[in-house]
């Protein structure tokens, strides 16, 4: 059976966050029709979201698979709820013991109710983007047209000098990156930039 390459974010900011990471680990291990390929770095960030948060701790991981893109997202949604996770009952962007985001999944674009492909707000968050570009530094956004490092190196780099989408991250086809003007005309702010390596 032909597999397909699908790449997940992990966070955790309540409880033995690193336990709940290798634990969120073993489960995708365990399913059926899922190989865990790779594994990034674990790093820990400032938290976007409510004040008043633990640090997070993140990671992303490159999947095998078999499973298509409904039935992987399933998959991580139970894990979450496996790990006390309630999605309907928690605060937006409040802490959590456990998220899990699928992020790409092979070339494919996938915008339905509950699955959007890949993640919309992935080329935004530097905790997402750091761990993911050691594990997928050349793979290519399927809608920014450009790779997951250059996209990193991008969000690294932001200062007030610099307005729009890096000349260095354009590709053949491309589509036009997202608008990086903020209030008044300045820079936007992009979540999440802070983060150590652990």
């Amino acid at each position: 059976m032909s597999r397909s390459e699908a790449y997940v974010g992990l966070g955790t900011n309540l409880g033995d966050r690193r336990r709940n990471l290798e634990s969120a680990l073993a489960a995708l291990a365990s399913t059926p029709g899922i190989e865990v390929a790779a594994t990034s770095t674990i790093i820990e960030t400032v938290p976007v979201g409510p004040s008043g948060q633990g640090l997070y701790l993140n990671a992303a991981a490159r999947l095998r698979t078999a499973l298509d893109p409904r039935r992987l997202l399933e998959v991580c949604l139970a894990i979450e709820a496996d790990h006390g996770r309630d999605r309907r009952r928690e605060e937006r962007g409040g802490p959590r013991r456990l998220d899990l985001d699928l992020l790409l999944y092979d070339d494919r674009i996938i915008d339905e109710p509950g699955l959007t492909v890949p993640h919309p707000r992935l080329h935004e968050r530097s905790f997402v983007l750091g761990p993911l570009a050691e594990i997928a530094e050349s793979v290519i956004h399927p809608v920014l047209g450009v790779s997951i490092e250059c996209l990193r190196a991008r969000l690294a780099s932001w200062s007030r000098a610099e307005y729009g989408w890096s000349t260095a991250c354009s590709a053949p086809g491309a589509r036009a990156g997202p608008s990086t003007k903020g209030p008044a005309g300045g820079p936007a702010r992009w979540p999440g930039g802070e983060w150590s390596e652990l």
